[in-house]
């Protein structure tokens, strides 16, 4: 797919922006536009250097996420939220003292 970055037109697919981006680790932290590019959160600013081979300031974010979302990739204003584990809920046996794996044997003789 052809885009138009910084002025310059790139014949593009998605296979070949993950194959540029093979071996490489994202930045952290992630604080502004973002693409998740094999299962990796990277700044956009980042991917564009990588693909374009310019200089991050030779274009904006918004050209690479246009880009990157013209070929498929889902990209964020922020990086999203990380997931918070769920509290666990209180299990039924939780409360009871009946059974053995409730049971305490610290300090008494069995017999």
């Amino acid at each position: 797919m052809r885009c138009v970055i910084a002025r310059y037109p790139f014949d593009l697919t998605k296979s070949e922006v993950e194959e540029m981006l093979k071996g490489i680790r994202p930045e952290q932290p992630v604080s502004g536009p973002c693409a998740v590019i094999s299962r990796k959160l990277y700044p956009v600013k980042q991917v564009g250097e990588v693909i374009t081979k310019q200089d991050r300031r030779d274009f904006t974010a918004f050209e690479v996420t246009r880009a990157l979302t013209r070929l498929g990739f889902t990209c964020h204003e922020t990086p999203p939220a990380p997931a918070t584990p769920a509290p666990a809920a209180p299990s039924a046996e939780s409360g009871s003292d009946s059974g053995p794996e409730s049971t305490s044997y610290i300090g008494t003789t069995l017999g």
